[in-house]
């Protein structure tokens, strides 16, 4: 099993004291966030195979990982980091810092188990294609030797952005214009020895040196723990090729304040939700109802041949 920690909030930044609760105690409580129902899932090392840490900042988790280790869990990171300043990412510390914590995780557990998201591309009157070719050649600078690795996207404009659209915060971008941009960052990324990918998204940049990929990619788990029988994801959307794992994390829980993000409807939600987390609960949102039923999911490991790397 494939733990994913986690593409709906930020977990490393907020909430790693309740996830090394979890680690320790051994399980999580999962809600559905459509049906809400609740479900118990087993975090045993002997089932997962490997835990995905998504985050925009690591400082707060970094401290736990000697005990994550000493759990028996592997681990491997995918940071997002972007040029972009307060105005479309408040919550954020200084890049500087970030990007020297980033530096510190790679050299600790080597540049296979971090991957560097460049995500999600905004085109506007301020963010143009040569200011993201130029920034992004900045961000390559400072990251090159950390990782081998980074993955693109262009921005989705999901129905609660359509009032970023409508301000142009958010400005459309035809595919001549992708192509070209995708072609720039494919360049620089090159010059500084790392591979460009692309998932979930609509134009094939493969002609301009982007790879397609999934953000979790078969062949980068099996780096890291060895072969598996896994399979892409069938809760994705179309286009995705991510293999299946269980995501741990809650939607409208992540206190960055991304404007651009798809995960948190409004800044009051998040605060509510903010304010029922207790770290020592199994969910990471609120708490069962008295006499609520909480099914067991059942989990298995996927790996199918001798581990790789982290072992």
């Amino acid at each position: 099993m494939i733990l994913s920690a986690s593409r709906r909030t930020d977990i490393p930044a907020f909430y790693p004291q309740w996830l090394m609760n979890r680690l320790r105690e051994g399980y999580v409580l999962l809600q559905n966030p459509y049906s809400k129902r609740i479900s118990r899932l087993s975090l045993s090392p002997e089932t997962v195979d490997l835990i995905v840490f998504w985050t925009k900042d690591p400082h707060n988790l970094l401290p736990f990982l000697s005990e994550i280790e000493s759990l028996g869990y592997a681990y491997c990171f995918q940071i997002t980091v972007t040029p972009y300043g307060r105005d479309l990412e408040p919550g954020l510390r200084c890049k500087s810092a970030i990007l020297s914590d980033v530096q510190a995780l790679s050299a600790r557990i080597g540049k296979a188990r971090l991957l560097w998201r460049y995500d999600p591309i905004i085109l506007n009157a301020g963010w143009t294609a040569a200011r993201h070719t130029e920034a992004f050649a900045g961000l390559c600078r400072e990251l090159a030797g950390c990782t081998d690795r980074c993955a693109i996207s262009f921005v989705d404009a999901y129905k609660k952005l359509s009032r970023l659209v409508q301000s142009r915060t958010i400005c459309p971008v035809c595919e001549t214009d992708m192509r070209a941009l995708a072609a720039a960052l494919s360049a620089a990324a090159a010059s500084y020895g790392f591979r460009l990918s692309a998932c979930c998204e609509p134009v094939d940049f493969t002609a301009e040196g982007v790879e397609r990929s999934g953000c979790l990619d078969r062949a980068w788990i099996e780096r890291i723990v060895g072969q598996t029988d896994l399979r892409r994801d069938p809760n994705q959307r179309g286009g995705c090729r991510c293999v299946e794992s269980v995501d741990i994390g809650m939607y409208d829980s992540c206190g960055f304040g991304c404007v651009y993000c798809y995960a948190n409807q409004n800044a009051a939600r998040v605060q509510a939700n903010l304010s029922l987390h207790n770290p020592d609960c199994g969910l990471l949102i609120g708490a069962p109802e008295q006499g609520e039923v909480v099914a067991e999911r059942p989990c298995r490991s996927n790996r199918t041949g001798q581990p790789h790397l982290y072992f």
